[in-house]
């Protein structure tokens, strides 16, 4: 099965990030938006010269190469810039500042898909005050598209040039049942191990499995899939897609419940009782 499509109204294919015209007047949402497309416009120049970027391995085991690095550093150049007084956590950079209010950065989520010229890699960025989330954006740069959410005001996509904006809502008119649903695992080849498919099958044993070609998680936000299951991972691979699906009517959590992001194994779906189900599911 393959995953429904929810972009009419987005054009899908290759993007170019336009340059963020920034002011000291941004607003949060505004200046997530912004540090996720100064981001894009790094990744994709690297992305356009695969063959000249070196990689190397993590002690995870996980890919990094330069562009994650100067990904990361455009963003935080930003932001440090904009809010000088908050505090950034970033994949790449680590943790600088504190206080109640974070800027939480994965500059490249994706890298394995990144490097293999795959264009389901985003940039993400989100703003956590006192604990929540509370301004998101998720770039689908080689898509060329823009998501983003702030916690109370909806959720939305657009072009990366700011063109064909429309709100995304989750699908409402599906039944609230594990059996059936529509569902996407994250993450795909290469980068999905024996470890991933163990972690998905009681979800995959009742659900129907689709592939994706517009991250899992963000096609739960437009109604593309009902249930999303991010098999690992740290805040920042979260942050942002949390908000987005949350406000676009869906819900989000772990092992201990519908709540706030944070490391190891996440949980997407479009409403709160179909996320209850295939919870009981996955965490008997």
């Amino acid at each position: 099965m393959h995953a429904a499509d929810c972009n009419d109204g987005v054009p899908h294919g290759a993007g170019t990030a336009p340059e963020a015209g920034l002011t000291a007047m941004l607003s949060d949402l505004d200046l997530a938006r912004g540090a996720a497309l100064a981001g894009s416009a790094v990744a994709l120049k690297h992305f356009a010269a695969l063959a000249d970027l070196p990689r190397e391995v993590k002690p995870d085991g996980s890919v990094v190469t330069e562009a994650d690095r100067e990904t990361e550093a455009a963003i935080r150049d930003l932001l440090t810039r904009e809010r000088p007084a908050d505090a950034l956590l970033g994949e790449e950079g680590g943790a600088a500042g504190e206080g109640r209010r974070r800027w939480i950065v994965d500059p490249i989520d994706g890298t394995a898909q990144f490097v293999a010229g795959d264009d389901r890699w985003l940039v993400l960025v989100a703003l956590e005050e006192d604990g929540d989330i509370v301004a998101a954006a998720a770039a689908e740069p080689a898509q060329g598209t823009l998501w983003w959410a702030s916690r109370g005001g909806g959720a939305f996509r657009s072009t990366l040039d700011g063109t064909a904006e429309e709100r995304v809502t989750v699908a409402t008119d599906r039944p609230d049942v594990l059996d059936g649903a529509r569902l996407g695992v994250v993450p795909a080849p290469p980068n999905y191990l024996e470890s991933d498919r163990l972690i998905a099958a009681p979800l995959a044993a009742r659900a129907t499995t689709a592939e994706w070609d517009v991250h899992a998680p963000l096609l739960v936000a437009c109604g593309g899939l009902d249930l999303a299951v991010q098999t690992r991972g740290q805040i920042w691979d979260f942050a942002a897609t949390s908000l987005i699906v949350t406000e676009a009517g869906g819900a989000y959590g772990g092992v201990d419940g519908i709540r706030g992001p944070r490391a190891g194994t996440s949980l997407f779906a479009r409403s709160p009782a179909l996320w209850e189900e295939a919870r009981r599911a996955l965490w008997p």
